[in-house]
């Protein structure tokens, strides 16, 4: 059974996210939990990088936060990935209700 703890955690004002990327979407958005996972949908296609500079800002942007406090842990080139955001000014609605309502 997936717990959205991995998914989604809020440790000492930094939001850990394991996302499940799905790139050259038609939009950029949470599509909710796929396994142990977030799944995000983005525009970007994953080449040299972009899925990822794309993705990093985005999030920077739903949390309303400059782009340098957002990282990439792991998953440089995977769909699998890791990333913290540090000090989030906002946590997106399915962000916030995951957290409120772990599984």
């Amino acid at each position: 059974m997936a717990t959205v703890t991995q998914a989604v955690r809020l440790e000492q004002d930094r939001l850990y996210l394991s996302l499940y990327l799905q790139p050259k979407a038609s939009r950029d958005q949470f599509l909710g939990l796929h396994g142990d996972e977030l799944k995000l949908a983005i525009t970007a296609p994953p080449v040299d990088g972009q899925a990822n500079a794309h993705l990093l800002k985005w999030l920077a942007k739903q949390c309303r936060v400059a782009k340098s406090q957002v990282r990439l842990l792991s998953g440089e080139s995977s769909r699998h990935k890791k990333v913290v955001v540090t000090s989030p000014r906002e946590i997106p609605p399915l962000l916030a209700e995951l957290l409120a309502n772990p599984a």
